[in-house]
């Protein structure tokens, strides 16, 4: 992992940069046009990632709900990881350090999150019984967005990784 990832990790406080939180804005307003989480995330960055708004949207689609409602990583998550992903991935197979610094900054955006919803899995974030749910989604009602913390943690994803972008241009200027 660089020295810009570690700074990140150090800094333990969100609240340390000012960011715009264009992005959590927008990954909210999102879920609430009833995306899901993934795609609600990682639609708020498909610009910033270099794709068109309908791919971003098809390939964030799987893993809403925990993966494909299977309730396993929250997609909040997993959309904040594929932004991370086509901004700072690898593609050398054999770059075994890209591949160790790349995981190392999946696995601090991780605990960032866990940090402050204790987990980063989506049964538990709901509260709900171990094992897969139906692959039905439920109906996207006023009592559906008054009874679940997900609005809330779409808007967390995106400003934890729009802070993670801002720290890395901030680090690359100096």
């Amino acid at each position: 992992m660089g020295k810009e990832d570690r700074q990140y990790e150090n800094k333990g406080s969100f609240s340390d940069h000012d960011i715009s939180e264009k992005h959590a804005e927008m990954a909210m307003a999102l879920f609430r046009k009833g995306y899901n989480c993934s795609q609600a995330v990682f639609l708020a960055f498909y610009d910033e990632c270099g794709l068109d708004f309908d791919s971003a949207a098809r390939l964030s689609s799987s893993f809403g709900a925990g993966m494909g409602r299977l309730r396993e990583v929250c997609g909040a998550v997993t959309g904040m990881f594929m932004v991370a992903g086509l901004l700072y991935g690898y593609t050398d197979p054999e770059d075994q350090n890209g591949k160790a610094e790349h995981y190392e900054r999946i696995q601090v955006l991780a605990k960032a999150f866990e940090d402050k919803n204790q987990t980063i899995i989506c049964r538990e974030l709901l509260g709900l019984e171990e094992g897969k749910d139906s692959p039905v989604p439920a109906l996207r009602t006023a009592e559906y967005y008054r009874s679940r913390p997900c609005e809330d943690l779409v808007g967390m994803a995106a400003a934890m990784i729009e802070e993670y972008i801002a720290v890395q241009k901030t680090q690359n200027q100096e």
